[in-house]
Formats: structure tokens, C-alpha cells, sequence
């Protein structure tokens, strides 16, 4: 009962954890008005150029729990370029990695003018990270031939590729992270595979109030969902997301909720009988903008009968828009864009 429980949250956790190996983790950062973090090819797409930092800290009564931190700035530059930046601060327990990313994007635009939105954006991004392994508190009783008292480090390269489709209200991505990857070489060199592509397939759809009535131009809803596969592992999962916004004269409120499933699980016995339990995340969020500034609050919970810790995982999102890259916003209700 007892090691079955133990696989259960090892395969739980590092289905949690893996991306975190090869670059940036992959939460719900992106629900909360940041898509560049993920998709490359939104450097620059919005309508005002981007400044984001976040905040993420996991069950917070357990000592060297997984947190992570980031920095990203996006802009347009001139007619059709945009440049990105992210830095990030990746911690779990004896591991950490630390590193940044540089984006270049380019936008076609099929718009009759510049109020409409019709544009198809492509966008690379390549990174350096350094991995570091703190071995030197590891319990020197459990003898493992491959453990030392020592502090291992290492850095590799990696890129990420993808094209985004927004037409109106409609917002698409394809992104494939870790394109190129470069083995870390920690430990033992043959252990870690250099195949680590991730693809990610994303859509949202916003839709306005009844036509015809006030709420038209102060409601907007958006479903939305991301779909990830991950190539060796044959790994998938699936967020099905939904968000509504209000809309005021200097801003906007908005509150949505996500729902993250794995389709890989793992088995476990609960009692006389093995069940099958999937990995599982549900996260509202709750945020808005004032003018050039916005806000926005993150908590996942993590379900399931078998699971690491009662508690969840908070996220904050700040966030300033500044010197718009375009005239004016986009004449649709388009909230990834303007």
C-alpha cells in the first residue's frame, strides 16, 4: 500500500515537474493575459507592448517547495517585427535552473486596414539555462555510487518555434518547445535524452454580449483550451479554459477558471483494489487592468484521492502596458490582441 502510494506521487509530481527540466515550466501563466510566455510568435502581436513579471510558490508549509519566478518583455518593433525577452528563476528543492530567452517574431498582416485584425505571426526563441544539482546536504548514509558531496552544475541550449493565427475574435497557436535541446550532462551524460519536444496546440474564442444590447460592448466571454504532447514519453494532457470580462471606461475585471487533465495516470491500491488515478488541476483566476497596469491571482488545487499536499499552488501576475506598438486597438473583441 505504502510503495504504491509512493509511485502515485512520484508519477503525479515529476508529470508536475518534467517540463521544468528542459526549460520553461509549463503552468497557467499564459491564462493570466501572459501568452508570450509560451507562444514566441506573440513577441509584439498585441496592440500595446508588454511588460509581465511572475510569482509562483507551492505548498507553502513544505521546506525547498517548487517556486518559480519570471520576467518577459515583448514589443513591436516597426511595421511587422517584434522582440521579446524572458528571464527566468526555476527552484525545486536540491534543483535549480536559472536562465533567459530572446524572441524574434514577424507578423503579416492581411487586414484591408489597421482596425481589423487579420494577422498570422511566426516567432523563435532561443534560451540558456543553468541547471544546478546541490548535493552537499544529501543524507551520507544512503550510499549511491553516482552521488557526491559536491555541487553540480551545467547549461545547455535551447529553442523554441511556433505561428499564431488571430482573426478577429478568434486566437490560434502552435508551438513547439525545446525544438533544439541540448543535453544538461549531469550525472551521467547517456541518462537524459536530447529529445524533449513538447507541442503545443491552443485556441480561444471570444464572444460578446447580446447584439443589439448595453452588455454588447461590456461583456465578453472566452472558452479557450491547450492541448500539450510530448514526443518521447507520448505524454499528453488537455486545459480546458473559460474566462469572462467586464468592461469599464480605464480598464476591465476579469475571473476564469481552467481545468487541466493528464491522459496518462498511474495505478495504485486502495485497499483491496487498484484504481487509476490521472493528474488533475483545477485553477481559477481573478485579475484586472487599470489603465496601463494589470493584476492577476492564480491558485491550482491539485485533485485526486492520492495527492503530494492538501494545499495548492498560488501565482501573482503583474503586469504594464506601455508605449503602444499600434495606433489604436483592434476593432474586434479580441483580449489576447488589445
Amino acid at each position: 500500500m505504502k510503495l504504491n502510494t509512493i509511485y502515485l506521487l512520484l508519477a503525479l509530481f515529476f508529470a508536475q515537474i518534467s517540463i521544468a527540466q528542459d526549460g520553461l515550466p509549463i503552468y497557467s501563466d499564459y491564462f493570466a493575459d501572459n501568452y508570450y510566455l509560451l507562444h514566441p510568435s506573440m513577441a509584439g502581436a498585441a496592440a500595446h507592448n508588454q511588460l509581465r513579471l511572475t510569482a509562483r510558490q507551492q505548498w507553502f508549509d513544505d521546506v525547498d517547495a517548487p517556486n518559480l519566478q519570471t520576467a518577459s518583455i515583448n514589443a513591436r518593433v516597426g511595421e511587422s517585427s517584434g522582440l521579446g525577452a524572458i528571464v527566468i528563476n526555476d527552484k525545486n528543492g536540491y534543483h535549480s535552473q536559472t536562465g533567459g530567452y530572446i524572441t524574434y517574431a514577424h507578423h503579416l498582416m492581411f487586414s484591408r486596414s489597421e482596425a481589423d485584425l487579420n494577422q498570422l505571426s511566426f516567432g523563435l526563441s532561443a534560451g540558456l539555462i543553468q541547471s544546478r544539482l546541490d548535493e552537499t546536504n544529501f543524507d551520507p548514509t544512503d550510499f549511491d555510487p553516482i552521488i557526491g558531496n559536491i555541487i553540480q552544475s551545467g547549461s545547455y541550449f535551447n529553442v523554441d518555434a511556433g505561428m499564431s493565427y488571430n482573426f478577429l475574435n478568434f486566437s490560434g497557436h502552435f508551438t513547439i518547445k525545446n525544438l533544439i535541446f541540448q543535453n544538461r550532462a549531469l550525472n551521467d551524460p547517456g541518462f537524459e535524452s536530447n529529445n524533449q519536444r513538447n507541442y503545443l496546440l491552443g485556441a480561444t474564442y471570444a464572444i460578446s454580449g447580446p447584439s443589439g444590447s448595453r452588455s454588447a460592448s461590456e461583456w465578453a466571454f472566452e472558452p479557450g483550451f491547450l492541448f500539450q504532447w510530448r514526443e518521447r514519453t507520448n505524454e499528453q494532457s488537455i486545459d480546458v479554459n473559460f474566462k469572462a470580462y467586464r468592461m469599464f471606461d480605464d480598464g476591465k475585471l476579469f475571473a476564469g477558471i481552467s481545468y487541466r487533465r493528464s491522459f496518462d495516470g498511474a495505478e495504485y491500491l486502495n485497499g483491496q483494489q487498484i484504481e487509476d488515478q490521472k493528474l488533475q488541476y483545477i485553477t481559477p483566476v481573478l485579475g484586472g487592468t487599470y489603465k496601463k497596469f494589470m493584476f492577476a491571482y492564480t491558485y491550482s488545487y491539485l485533485s485526486g484521492n492520492v495527492r503530494f499536499n492538501s494545499g495548492g499552488f498560488h501565482q501573482i501576475t503583474l503586469g504594464l502596458d506601455f508605449l503602444s506598438g499600434r495606433r489604436a486597438p483592434y476593432s474586434c473583441n479580441c483580449p489576447a490582441i488589445n
